[in-house]
């Protein structure tokens, strides 16, 4: 076989090769060639067009750098914008993912030396929120997008507009209802008493439609009945009216107590415990740093929440040194004081209330509570789990 041949097995070994990515000490930015062994790259920089094109950058070596800056910076916020848009993500997770691409700009050729000196300056610029923690450096995209901007613009126009038009048509209920009142005149009932002028003259009663077939036929027909049977009717029927009324009122206050003070309750209980997030940071509570990277000096060590940034993180400051440390709260677990001491619910359906813990069950890693304030004072409540609540500081 020649040596030019496609199909040797060194020829098909130098396509392999060239596909993926190479060490970056071989790669020359101003070429933009990437050489696979340090021989080649000695090769490639005593070659005449390395030569001219280090005499082209030479003559304006800002120029170049701003060049190679910008179309960095370009292509990083692009892919963080198409990528993971407005989402919270470690600097060195979309790095990763940039460099990924074979022909991508080379940091070494930017104004930036290291990735956080440049997440540093997306910072300073405005262009990404950013926050250091102890993982690292994590960046947010801010979407100044005109096009981004008009569209939000319309959706808070279209929740306005259904407001208003739901305003509209109450109000034009109101006003139908307050027309219909005012037409009619409302008369107050007017009781008369029950009495009879002659007594030889015939009392007739005429019954509903809602009565039974077998009254029906006697009640077409007048009866006579004397004073005394008249008297005993009408006390009946007032006694039967006074027994009914208030048998009614009685079960209408029983439900109106049971839909106020347990329906509603139970509702409401029902939708905080199954309302459960995934932060529980709160301040002044007590917590221990349960990560090794800062040392054995913070390991195992306590202190107590100051400030609560972005749910997710905490200013904690130490109860020994006085040290203030900014932390995740993966870093950070709760404290479980001793039975008859007060804590904070952290989760869960009953999330911010201040308790005491009367009792730690071991087996089942949970414990039993006592609301002390509130409409639930007294309630005593089983099953919290040890990451659902906390010492108070």
């Amino acid at each position: 076989m020649g040596k030019s041949d496609f199909l040797t097995p060194k020829a098909i070994a130098n396509r392999i090769k060239s596909k993926g990515l190479q060490k970056l000490r071989w790669y020359c930015q101003m070429c933009q060639k990437q050489c696979r062994d340090e021989n080649g790259f000695k090769c490639h920089c005593m070659s005449e067009s390395h030569q001219r094109q280090l005499l082209l950058a030479s003559e304006n070596p800002q120029q170049f750098m701003d060049y190679f800056s910008e179309e960095f910076r370009n292509d990083f916020l692009q892919l963080l914008r198409r990528r993971f848009g407005t989402k919270r993500v470690h600097n060195n997770i979309v790095y990763n993912e940039y460099i990924s691409h074979r022909e991508h700009i080379h940091m070494n050729a930017t104004q930036w030396e290291t990735l956080t000196d440049f997440t540093k300056w997306l910072g300073r610029e405005g262009l990404c929120k950013v926050d250091e923690t102890p993982k690292g450096w994590y960046i947010q995209y801010i979407d100044r997008d005109p096009e981004t901007i008009r569209r939000q613009q319309e959706l808070e126009k279209k929740k306005k507009q259904d407001l208003d038009d739901e305003e509209k048509t109450a109000k034009f209920i109101e006003e139908q209802v307050r027309r219909g009142l005012e037409g009619k005149e409302q008369e107050a009932p007017t009781f008369m008493e029950l009495s009879r002028e002659n007594d030889e003259e015939k009392v007739t009663f005429n019954l509903s439609k809602g009565a039974c077939s077998s009254s029906g036929a006697t009640s077409s027909k007048s009866s006579t009945l004397g004073p005394s049977a008249l008297k005993t009717v009408g006390s009946s029927a007032s006694v039967k009216q006074k027994e009914s009324a208030q048998s009614s009122a009685q079960s209408k206050e029983k439900k109106k107590k049971k839909s106020a003070l347990d329906e509603i309750m139970e509702i409401e209980e029902e939708k905080k415990r199954t309302a459960r997030t995934d932060y529980w940071l709160q301040p002044e509570i007590i917590v221990k740093i349960i990560t090794k990277k800062l040392g054995e000096k913070y390991h195992k060590k306590k202190g107590i929440v100051k400030e609560v940034i972005d749910k997710y993180t905490a200013v904690v400051k130490m109860i020994d040194s006085g040290d203030k440390l900014k932390l995740d709260q993966t870093h950070l677990e709760t404290v479980i004081p001793a039975p008859g001491k007060r804590i904070i619910v952290l989760n869960g359906g009953y999330r911010g209330n201040e308790v005491t813990l009367e009792s730690i069950n071991e087996k089942t890693f949970s414990a039993t509570i006592v609301i002390e304030t509130g409409p639930l004072k007294g309630r005593r409540v089983e099953g919290i789990q040890y990451e659902d609540f906390s010492k108070l500081a």
